[in-house]
């Protein structure tokens, strides 16, 4: 990419979205294309159309996408399979038509296994089960990479398939669509600010997640659209691994709370452990910058302002 190449993030009030747009601005790209979903639903492919026609981007960082954590996934499976399919569809297909140079798709790390092989490497894809808790977001995550590679096939298109870690940071979700992270970070501090005696959490806490800032992300994602042009998946993680009782401990300490942390058992773990091997980003020369205390801390101060 140039720096006067035209770009559209999709997606760009979300959490990836908004840190790529901050990540682009800050190297110096200054013809970036977006459009809130009030200004097009791009679920809607007419619509989607005429932005291709108008504003003739080429690159794209398809980051767009209905996200959430274990109870929207389970409460909402239609809305997550039918309005993913249908952006990724949207945006991929226009891509082609319309002569992108090259489109980067945001996929998941939930698309991978729920029993595999840890850390989890690329080619570990549809080798077994996904988690049923999160089953039709990662379908049409599996579609999006599917479509991508069929596209390169076909018609010679340059998409490429990245597959993230647990994405926490600005801008992320803390209502019924968010995720672990996110939602630990409202309950501890609620628990503060109310006085109360103990904070909740679903399961048992031992499920273990590789958690990367999401400027991190945005940076590996630059990174790879300037320097990998593979049909093939890749990964991009801290290769860290926490468990969900230690990153409880962590945000308890940074919030301040002093109460009691309980583990409701009844609750579902979701996936028992999910570790990406980022090896293959790595020997490209990428690395995260931002450990999770310090991802934390920016998160924690970042939701304080919204309150």
């Amino acid at each position: 990419m140039k720096k006067n190449s035209s770009i559209y993030v999709a997606g760009h009030k979300g959490l990836v979205g908004s840190a790529i747009v901050r990540k682009l601005k800050l190297q110096g790209y200054k013809d970036i294309i977006t459009r809130t979903h009030k200004e097009l639903d791009l679920v809607d492919k007419k619509k989607t159309e005429k932005l291709f026609v108008k504003e003739k981007p080429e690159y794209v960082f398809l980051a767009a996408a209905k996200v959430g954590g274990i109870y929207a996934n389970n409460a909402y499976p239609a809305e997550f399979i039918y309005q993913n399919l249908m952006i990724q569809t949207n945006v991929i297909d226009l891509s082609c038509k319309y002569g992108v140079k090259k489109l980067l798709f945001l996929a998941s790390s939930c698309v991978y296994p729920k029993i595999c092989k840890q850390p989890i490497k690329e080619e570990y894809l549809l080798t077994g089960p996904i988690e049923s808790t999160n089953e039709a977001f990662a379908a049409a995550k599996l579609a999006g990479i599917k479509m991508c590679q069929a596209y390169n096939r076909q018609y010679g298109t340059n998409s490429i398939s990245v597959i993230a870690a647990n994405i926490y940071g600005i801008n992320d979700h803390f209502d019924e669509n968010a995720h672990v992270l996110s939602s630990l970070i409202k309950k501890f501090h609620e628990a503060k600010i109310k006085d109360r005696k103990a904070v909740t959490i679903w399961g048992s806490g031992r499920p273990r997640r590789d958690f990367l800032y999401v400027d991190d992300l945005a940076d590996a994602c630059l990174f790879l659209m300037k320097n990998y042009n593979s049909s093939e998946i890749i990964n991009a993680g801290t290769s860290v691994e926490t468990s969900i009782k230690e990153l409880a401990g962590l945000i308890r300490q940074i919030t301040g709370f002093k109460g009691k942390t309980i583990y409701d058992t009844t609750r579902p773990d979701g996936n028992p452990r999910r570790f990406l091997d980022s090896s293959r980003i790595k020997a490209l020369g990428w690395r995260p910058n931002i450990g999770l205390k310090k991802g934390l801390s920016l998160t924690y101060d970042w939701y304080k302002e919204l309150k």
